[in-house]
């Protein structure tokens, strides 16, 4: 062999091999957890980072430049706030609308195999929808003509109206307080462009005033499932440390607060 082939030989070597040898070595990244995201307190089930809390809710839940973020797919949307003590959450769609603004909206989709449910303070009204729209077949029974209807009335008072093309007080007749049926095997869908629907709100609460709209609470309401919280989490959070996951099983890893990790807690880890 020449002295160029075997100057070769060893370049090929040293990078084909030596960087496999020495990344097997490399121990795994620890996650940095933090128990805050802006100014939402994140606890379990939840977590801040990749890593943190439970892998289930990791797949939606994530702390994206100080702001909780939960994401479908239809979209992402901004976590306004969390009841630990109810297992609920808010969400803000950003095209949703309010009262006070309306604009065309984009659509809306929970998976069934989420960890999350529609809350049952959820009221969906569809706005400005086409008289040939779906939810309006009378064989199909999608809209509340009965006492929701004062949630059309309500928003079509409202100035916002304009920005969907309609005028204060204007017929309710576009107006839909939409009943899905809920399809177990896919979830929560609000797809406007099929609904031929120009825009939708979401509204959880009325702010103690049912007949004055600008006061009620806007926002998508969601309950999740808070049976994950095992003793092994709770004795992990004794011991100052993070409920979370690791590898390639995502099994349950206790975070330190000093750096490291444990599959129990963090008793004499710092």
């Amino acid at each position: 062999m020449s002295a160029t082939s075997s100057w070769l030989w060893l370049l090929l070597h040293i990078v084909l091999i030596h960087p496999i040898v020495s990344s097997s070595h490399i121990p795994p990244i620890v996650p940095t957890c933090r128990d805050k995201c802006g100014n939402l307190t994140i606890k379990y089930p939840f977590g801040s980072d990749y890593g943190c809390g439970h892998p289930d809710f990791a797949r939606y839940i994530k702390c994206t430049s100080g702001e909780l973020r939960f994401s479908s797919g239809t979209g992402a949307y901004t976590v306004s706030s969390i009841d630990y003590t109810t297992s609920t959450l808010v969400l803000t769609d950003m095209f949703m609308s309010t009262c006070s603004s309306m604009q065309n909206s984009g659509s809306f989709r929970l998976d069934r195999a989420s960890p999350f449910t529609l809350s049952s303070q959820d009221m969906f009204v569809l706005l400005g929808c086409s008289r040939t729209s779906p939810v309006f077949d009378p064989n199909e029974d999608l809209c509340d003509t009965g006492s929701g209807l004062h949630l059309c009335r309500g928003l079509y008072s409202c100035e916002g109206v304009t920005g969907i093309g309609l005028e204060p007080n204007a017929p309710i007749s576009s107006c839909c307080v939409y009943q899905p049926i809920i399809d177990f095997a896919t979830g929560f869908g609000l797809d406007l462009p099929k609904l031929q629907c120009s825009s939708y709100a979401s509204i959880y609460g009325f702010g103690g005033d049912e007949t004055d709209p600008m006061k009620w609470d806007f926002g998508i309401s969601l309950d999740y499932n808070d049976s994950y919280y095992t003793e092994t989490c709770k004795d992990c959070e004794a011991s100052g440390g993070f409920c979370g996951f690791a590898g390639f099983r995502q099994s349950f890893s206790c975070i330190c607060r000093g750096g490291g990790n444990s599959t129990t807690n963090c008793y004499g880890r710092g």
